[in-house]
């Protein structure tokens, strides 16, 4: 079974990691960033050493992003960085094969207990089933 693992994150959230506190944040020491960086390479190590690791990556700063809709009149409208109102965002992401929902479970939680600094904002690790072209589950 395939399975896309989602952390989450907020500009609030790289702007701290850049050691620049925040609202919501406290400002990252070299050493914690380090300390996340180690626990996530980590992780990806053991999902590829065991074959589970489809691919993951972490995205750059919701201040990046790029949204592109339609207007009434059927037009693109482009607009950059994130809307005012959004408050977290995708951060990074996982695509896994895994052999049950317990064993990407697992995962999550030890992705969940990476390190941060001390009032860094906590978010969930989302776990979500992969469907096939055929919209069955992979």
């Amino acid at each position: 079974m395939k399975y896309l693992v989602m952390v989450q994150g907020a500009q609030a959230d790289y702007d701290a990691m850049r050691g620049k506190a925040t609202d919501t944040s406290p400002a990252w020491s070299e050493e914690e960033l380090q300390a996340m960086y180690a626990h996530m390479n980590a992780v990806n190590d053991d999902l590829a050493e065991s074959g589970e690791l489809v691919t993951g990556h972490g995205l750059a700063e919701p201040a990046l992003t790029r949204h592109v809709t339609l207007g009434a009149d059927g037009r693109s409208v482009i607009t950059d960085g994130p809307y005012s109102e959004t408050k977290e965002l995708l951060a990074g992401f996982w695509i896994l094969e895994c052999e049950s929902l317990e064993r990407v479970t697992e995962i999550a939680e030890r992705v969940a207990r990476c390190p941060q600094p001390a009032g860094a904002p906590d978010y969930p690790v989302a776990i979500r089933s992969i469907m096939d072209g055929a919209g069955d589950l992979c």
